[in-house]
């Protein structure tokens, strides 16, 4: 057990101790709501470039496994709870949540009042911090978070997307006689490998490309739909997806996902814009305009797209946050385009909201309806 500081850019310092790795890592620093779904958390690819705060106060509890993650490593710079638990019970655990970060080293402290830093990023907004053990000196510290690019204007995208194109396959699926039904062309911008398994069991086949790829590598499958990924960053910044995306407008139906939903309201000549501290939880009350239904859904991010840079007479705002208002669904009038911020393959969190998906698989069956008539 080390000592450990964590400084915030407004030179708000917190005193903890490191159970695993040591030495410095920096990024945004975020607050989560979720109880549980630590490692789902960890191995987020949104997550890229920040330091993630559990409000809840006992982290650890049921250990790690090898099923429950989110892609092939952990993404956060660093990890903060209040108390990390030293033994875990659970008969799927194969290691402890200690031993996970050590052996990925990344840096996490314990002992912090998270209830105060949670408060304190409320109040002041997500902001850069550092966390070391082995510099202590607030005038040193600030000077190398000084250095540190904030969240608004990077390209984390880059850093997460796949290097090459794949397609996925899911140990253990049973496929129907006829295979799958829909071919699906996915944009990694940061994907969670459970978005990529409810696809493969709704009947896709899903064809993943790197963020830079191509319009006319993505149009050789001939798929029946696009889709657009969650993923880290700023998504202003992230131009070559949304060029791609533009492109598809109109021929394909096309369904985003958080990053993926900012993508697709950037493409239709929106703004977005960033919140004071995020949604980051399990606990996000949404409500979809399309059927009126409430869901409890699980959020991560920290840009919202601006309803009102959006052309009234083409889009229409099909969900909305109950806490803060903001715009958490769009659909266009006439193309079959749709994308919602909150993320309905939970993972973790709740599954109220994985009927969306539904909503991608009729687009394509209709347009896969028309393309036979107009054969």
């Amino acid at each position: 057990m080390k000592e450990a500081i964590l400084y915030l850019e407004d030179g708000t310092t917190f005193q903890g101790r490191s159970l695993s790795s040591t030495g410095e890592t920096a990024g945004e620093v975020v607050f989560n709501t979720a109880m549980t779904g630590y490692q789902e958390v960890l191995t987020d690819p949104s997550y890229a470039g920040q330091i993630v705060v559990m409000t809840y106060p006992l982290i650890g509890n049921y250990g790690v496994n090898e099923q429950d993650v989110e892609s092939n490593k952990i993404h956060v710079k660093g990890f903060i709870v209040k108390e990390f638990c030293r033994r875990h019970s659970n008969f799927r655990a194969t290691k402890s949540l200690i031993e996970y970060l050590n052996e990925q080293n990344i840096l996490a402290i314990e002992g912090i009042d998270t209830r105060a830093l949670t408060r304190h990023l409320r109040v002041q907004g997500a902001m850069k911090g550092m966390i070391s053990t082995k510099d202590f000196d607030g005038k040193v510290l600030a000077g190398k978070l000084a250095q540190i690019p904030s969240m608004e204007g990077s390209d984390w995208v880059k850093e997460v997307t796949a290097p090459k194109k794949y397609i996925w396959k899911e140990e253990g699926l049973v496929s129907g006689p006829a295979g799958p039904i829909y071919k699906v062309a996915a944009i990694d911008c940061g994907i969670k490998f459970n978005i990529l398994r409810i696809l493969t069991r709704l009947g896709c086949e899903v064809h993943v490309f790197p963020a830079h790829a191509g319009v006319e590598e993505i149009k050789a499958i001939q798929p029946d739909g696009l889709f657009i990924s969650n993923g880290p960053g700023d998504p202003a910044v992230v131009n070559y997806v949304i060029e791609t995306v533009k492109k598809f407008f109109g021929v394909i139906p096309v369904f985003g996902i958080c990053l993926g939903h900012q993508i697709v309201g950037l493409a239709l000549g929106g703004k977005t814009y960033k919140l004071k501290f995020g949604h980051h939880g399990a606990n996000q009350p949404v409500k979809d305009l399309l059927d009126h239904r409430v869901c409890i859904t699980s959020q991560n991010h920290g840009f919202c797209v601006n309803i009102d840079s959006l052309s009234q007479d083409e889009v229409e705002m099909i969900g909305i946050n109950l806490n803060d208002k903001t715009l958490e669904g769009l659909r266009h009038k006439k193309m079959s385009i749709l994308s919602f911020q909150y993320h309905p393959e939970a993972a973790p969190g709740p599954h109220d909201a994985q009927y969306l998906f539904n909503y991608f698989m009729e687009m394509m069956k209709a347009h896969k309806k028309t393309a036979r008539i107009n054969v």
